[in-house]
């Protein structure tokens, strides 16, 4: 199968050290897996040709790659990768390709997808999927989502900080480890000035919360969502509402947190109560509260706690943006390159 990789989405191939030529073929067993694994019209081989600048063709149930040894190595690594993820049962997207891909520089990718011979694998599962890590900087965070009381997520959009926050608070209730999922955020505009807002509280406020209610619905069936909603058992809310409560045997997430005051998070941590976990996630560079940086709540937080028993602090760069490829460059444009 000939073919000329196809540069449709924009997308520029992943630098690579230069190296000599190499070929490696991989023989997959199960032939009932090939269609997802090759794409309509082989479009996922064709993604991983254009990011890792190989030539890939398939005859049968045998895949051959040619390219640079460094090249070479790597997309063989991401495509055994998408394999045992559709071996497993879990959807293989373009987005999840490209995850496998950013990781495939990582020595341990095939401990991370499969599980190492001691180590389960890395992942959530929820009532509609199950989870596992798109980006490098992802396995560490996930771990500690797993065993960590309060988990400081840092870094730039698209990341997957709240959604792998929310996706763990899911996976948590369903297994009863906690009976109640809180959703905060500060409910700061960012830039704009929306005006006077009609409605009740809810409908004021729910404009702020719209991208915890987006994870909540694509980790749990809708109709599971509404009923914990009105039962009282999800409960979505500014950071304001948090004021004079504790909050035991609850998994409780903060987004959007560098638009805290000191006050404000210093107040939020401490309704911390028996058998909850806690997570607080934001981007130190998008501060919308009057005074910026310095008057950040997030940011002095971290400062104070960081090495305390019982929190860890997860740090994200651009490199770990595992929506569209051209995210990442934006974030790389605005804030430099990932060191």
């Amino acid at each position: 199968m000939a073919r000329k990789p196809a540069r449709a989405d924009g997308a520029l191939p992943i630098p690579l050290a230069t190296s000599r030529r190499a070929r490696s073929e991989i023989t997959f067993e199960d032939q009932r897996l090939l269609g997802p694994l090759f794409g309509q019209f082989d479009a996922n081989l064709v993604q991983v040709e254009n990011r890792l600048g190989v030539f890939i063709s398939a005859r049968g149930d045998r895949v051959q790659i040619e390219g640079s040894e460094d090249s070479v190595a790597r997309a063989r690594d991401t495509l055994k990768a998408m394999y045992d993820r559709l071996a497993l049962g879990q959807e293989l997207d373009a987005g999840a390709i490209e995850g496998l891909i950013a990781m495939s520089v990582e020595p341990t990718l095939e401990g991370i997808v499969r599980g190492g011979v001691d180590a389960p694998p890395i992942m959530i599962r929820t009532r509609r999927k199950t989870i596992v890590p798109r980006s490098a900087g992802q396995i560490p965070y996930m771990q500690q989502l797993a065993s960590e009381d309060i988990v400081f997520a840092l870094g730039p959009a698209g990341t997957g900080k709240t959604y792998l926050a929310v996706a763990q608070a899911v996976s948590q209730l369903i297994s009863g480890s906690v009976q109640r999922l809180i959703l905060s955020r500060p409910a700061v505009e960012a830039g704009e000035k929306l005006g006077f807002l009609p409605g009740d509280m809810k409908e004021k406020v729910d404009p702020y919360l719209r991208p915890l209610y987006d994870a909540l619905y694509d980790c749990l069936p809708p109709e599971q969502v509404e009923r914990h909603l009105a039962s009282g058992v999800i409960e979505v809310a500014p950071i304001a509402f948090m004021r004079g409560r504790t909050l035991a045997d609850s998994f409780i997430i903060l987004d959007e947190a560098q638009n805290t005051t000191r006050e404000q998070m210093k107040m939020f941590l401490t309704r911390f109560g028996q058998n909850s976990r806690m997570v607080v996630c934001g981007d130190p560079k998008q501060v919308d509260i009057p005074g910026g940086d310095r008057m950040s709540g997030l940011a002095d937080a971290v400062d104070k706690l960081e090495g305390v028993e019982g929190i860890a602090v997860s740090r994200f760069t651009a490199a770990d943006v595992v929506r569209h490829p051209i995210v990442g460059r934006i974030v790389e444009a605005y804030e430099g390159p990932s060191a």
